[in-house]
């Protein structure tokens, strides 16, 4: 008898409650994997940001839970009047290929329009073709020539208006 998954609840927390320190810890080795660089720079780059600009009212972090653990996450903060900046979404690798991602997108989507943001904005590294290709897919248009090797670009921008 396989078991039902159990079901996901979606919490907004800090950048540095308890339950968001997976999502920053998976966060700082997949980047280490795939750019280089000291354990001391990437979690320095995961928070260059004030926490302050992940709060609401112009701000999130959620995570999604299962059984109170974090399987998934993201937050966006304000980028300017109309528009939101998408950063830090995130799957915990033992829970990949659920939808999760979009999931959180969705979810970020929907409160980024309660907040009155009518514009999304973010950057994917070039070496993460799983995020570029969920953001073509989930209606994001991309900012940057998507025939050219990824790598010769840098940052890859997208950009998604919303509703």
């Amino acid at each position: 008898m396989t078991a039902e998954p159990a079901e996901l609840v979606v919490r907004v927390v800090g950048t540095g409650h308890e339950l968001a320190r997976p999502l920053f810890e998976d966060l700082a080795e997949e980047y280490g994997t795939r750019y280089g660089g000291t354990p001391e720079q990437i979690r320095s780059e995961l928070e260059r940001y004030p926490a302050v600009e992940f709060e609401e009212p112009h701000g999130v972090l959620l995570l999604l839970l299962e059984d109170g653990v974090a399987v998934a996450g993201g937050a966006y903060r304000r980028y300017d009047d109309t528009t939101a900046e998408l950063k830090r979404i995130w799957t915990h690798p033992e829970h990949r290929r659920r939808g999760l991602a979009r999931r959180v997108l969705a979810e970020l989507e929907r409160r980024a329009v309660s907040a009155g943001y009518a514009r999304l904005y973010l950057t994917t590294g070039p070496r993460q073709p799983e995020a570029k290709h969920l953001y073509l897919t989930t209606g994001y248009r991309p900012l940057f020539d998507v025939s050219v090797d990824p790598e010769t670009i840098g940052p890859l921008a997208f950009e998604k208006h919303l509703p």
